[in-house]
């Protein structure tokens, strides 16, 4: 471990930043240690990636003391961070796609032989040791074009070691990746900060947060709130300081009466997708789609919306057949669909909110064939107003709003059609902890109003707090139908990784 009285690797001290009027950051203090990989939590809007940007050299301090290994710095590039030691691998690594792994690692800085010729063959071999030294197995000679996120992710840090990046900063790294390939990054992390490197980890993800970090620093409102040994803090703890209040009610999950079934699946199968599925949903039911990554959960949420095609089975609200292959018609028979990844799927990035809102519902608002703003505008103030959207105007653009706005955005705009059945595929992914109680509260109350609810989600603390019910998904089949009264971690996790049949013993 680090000698306590050496100089942090990084800090900084009473960090300001404004950009005109607004003011992102008032008092960024944040310490990082050699053998130690400290934590950053907050609320979005809190001033992490101001301050991440700060270190990067993307911006310069407006005030405030920034320290490497005791010495003052400032960065004016990425260029200047990059020459300190310093290495920000993101959620969405930028790497060359048609370049191969070797050549992205190396990239502007290749050795060459004589008269100037890149030695290719010393390029492959350090490429090659940089992944046996990471303890991964990644083809140095491919293009990374095609490659999974946790492998464009490995290759930027590859590139960081071979530049001796002393300290390396995680910006939401897992928000993409599998279960598996979390570990696998979390085993590397380790590495890295057992040969003395100082990692910044950032993520809403507790569970991650106490399995990989020693530290653990909170922001709230562009200001330093607290830093704690992670052994010493607790997720309630944490979740009171990044609010400014107690979150009892993470998952606010009310009483609501069970009515009859809404929805109804039967036999539902598509050859090497997923087989024979069958289940109901009940007006102001809570139901969850629980399991692992790929085991079939979206993809059985949008054969049932009409999007991906199945062979065989029936799906019926309340009564009515859905044709296949037909949203539209899943949408006129009250069903609608918030997808999993709310920026390509659900928003139009480049449009207001106010169009985004209403985009379900365009032909409803459309007078002689036009549609006016004051129309639009009004049919979005609603459901905008309702879910509390933080924007400056409804002509705002979409794309310019946090992640947790957003997500309200693509929610409004299905909440419109007015649906009897709602699917919300991870609706909380990579939002902040405030914003996710107030879409749990938003599902509850909807549960409330007799709506029938299907939420498919990763995180079991949202499946045990939020379901009436979960349907556990194991390589495209339900292996297990658990009330919530019975579902445990164990219950649900042990279901996800076995056969129906094994489930069933």
């Amino acid at each position: 471990m680090s000698n306590s009285t050496e100089p942090p690797a990084l800090e900084l001290s009473r960090i300001a930043k404004a950009f005109g009027a607004v003011i992102a950051l008032t008092n960024g203090t944040l310490q990082l240690r050699k053998n130690s990989i400290h934590a950053l939590v907050g609320e979005n809007g809190a001033g992490k990636s101001t301050l991440v940007k700060i270190i990067a050299g993307l911006y310069q301090r407006d005030t405030g003391e920034f320290l490497l290994e005791g010495e003052s710095v400032d960065f004016s590039s990425t260029a200047q961070s990059k020459a300190a030691g310093i290495a920000v691998i993101y959620q969405e690594p930028t790497l060359f796609p048609d370049l191969s792994v070797t050549e992205n690692i190396f990239m502007g800085r290749q050795p060459t032989r004589s008269l100037g010729r890149i030695d290719r063959k010393l390029m492959r071999e350090e490429a090659i040791g940089l992944f046996t030294r990471l303890g991964v197995r990644i083809d140095p000679d491919r293009p990374t074009l095609g490659l999974s996120i946790a492998d464009q992710q490995i290759i930027e840090i590859a590139k960081a070691i071979s530049l001796d990046a002393k300290v390396l900063v995680m910006d939401e790294p897992t928000a993409a990746l599998s279960g598996v390939e979390v570990e696998r990054l979390f085993t590397v992390a380790r590495s890295l900060r057992d040969e003395g490197r100082a990692l910044l980890f950032i993520s809403h993800r507790f569970d991650e947060v106490f399995d990989l970090c020693d530290t653990v620093t909170v922001m709230r409102d562009g200001a330093y709130i607290a830093t704690s040994p992670i052994a010493d803090t607790t997720v309630e703890q944490i979740v009171r300081q990044m609010v400014g209040r107690d979150v009892s009610a993470l998952f606010p999950k009310e009483e609501a009466v069970i009515g009859d079934d809404v929805l109804v699946v039967e036999g539902l199968s598509q050859p090497g997708v997923f087989h024979d599925v069958s289940f109901t949903v009940k007006s102001g039911e809570i139901v969850a789609l629980a399991g692992l990554v790929g085991a079939g959960r979206s993809e059985i949420a949008r054969a049932v919306f009409g999007v991906d095609p199945y062979s065989s089975g029936t799906v019926r609200i309340n009564g009515a057949k859905v044709p296949r292959r037909n949203p539209a018609a899943a949408m006129k028979l009250g069903l609608a669909l918030v997808p999993e990844d709310r920026r390509k799927q659900g928003l139009v990035l480049e449009t207001s909110v106010a169009r985004n809102t209403t985009l379900a519902i365009q032909r409803s608002l459309a007078r002689f064939g036009f549609i006016t703003d004051r129309a639009e505008n009004a049919a979005a103030r609603i459901w905008d107003s309702r879910l509390e959207v933080k924007t400056a105007s409804l002509d705002t653009e979409a794309g310019t709003l946090s992640g947790g706005n957003q997500q309200k955005v693509v929610l409004a705009k299905w909440l419109a059609t007015n649906p009897s059945v709602l699917i919300v595929d991870e609706p909380t992914r990579g939002i902040d902890v405030g914003t996710k109680a107030e879409v749990h509260r938003l599902l509850s109350q909807l549960a409330g109003e007799g709506m029938a609810i299907i939420m498919i989600s990763s995180e079991l603390p949202e499946v045990l707090g939020m379901a009436d019910r979960v349907l556990v998904v194991h390589e495209g089949s339900i292996t297990a139908e658990i009330d919530r009264a019975d579902a445990t971690a164990e219950t649900v996790m042990f279901a996800a990784t076995h056969s129906a049949a094994e489930v069933a013993r």
